[in-house]
């Protein structure tokens, strides 16, 4: 029975767990290029843009694809430091794999997930800021080292993104979520912990 056990681990992480993150991490990751590389391609860029694909009861325009580069971080923010970002990304990529597989955190399947979602929005964008799709400036002719955006709310103005912003954003979510859980479960043990008897009395 041991041996089955081990067999199903490596390095006290369940296989599994290895399997998820790699398979969802490089589906996503695939999805988010081919998704960049279909709409530049279609519509052309930059400030190309789609026929409004749903329209309010009143006319308003909801949603639209129109292709931009971006040359900051998420959501247009820091623009102009694309290389710093890039490397930013390197070092984040790097984190993933060091806290899901070296300190082991991949034996939550929860966290497995999370750092999946941020890993594929993190290599995803880098592609990009390394100048990877081989896009140039119209005028001058250089590498646009831009992350590739697409998706407009228009009703509300919103920053166009891409779907690796998404995968970033969920996976932020999901990682919010597991810190709530886990500062209850603390509190939880706390109180069971001063529960216990001390001496044959209460605490």
């Amino acid at each position: 029975m041991r041996t089955e056990a081990r067999a199903k681990e490596l390095n006290g992480i369940p296989i599994l767990h290895y399997v998820v993150f790699f398979v969802l991490s490089i589906n996503l990751l695939v999805w988010d290029l081919y998704s960049k590389w279909h709409v530049f391609s279609t519509l052309g860029f930059e400030h190309r843009q789609s026929e409004s694909w749903f329209v309010w009861l009143w006319g308003k325009d909801v949603f639209r694809l129109m292709t931009s580069f971006n040359h900051g971080a998420l959501w247009g923010m820091g623009q102009g430091y694309s290389a710093v970002f890039a490397i930013l990304s390197v070092v984040a990529a790097v984190a993933v794999i060091y806290w899901l597989f070296l300190a082991r955190g991949a034996q939550s399947l929860w966290l497995t997930v999370a750092l999946a979602f941020v890993l594929a929005g993190t290599l995803g964008n880098l592609y990009d800021r390394l100048g990877l799709h081989g896009l140039r400036d119209d005028l001058t002719g250089q590498i646009q080292y831009a992350v590739r955006d697409f998706l407009y709310f228009q009703i509300i103005e919103w920053p166009i993104f891409n779907f690796a912003d998404t995968f970033l954003v969920t996976g932020a979510i999901m990682l919010l979520i597991q810190s709530f859980q886990a500062d209850a479960a603390a509190k939880r043990a706390s109180e069971v912990i001063a529960a216990q008897p001390v001496n044959g009395h209460t605490a």
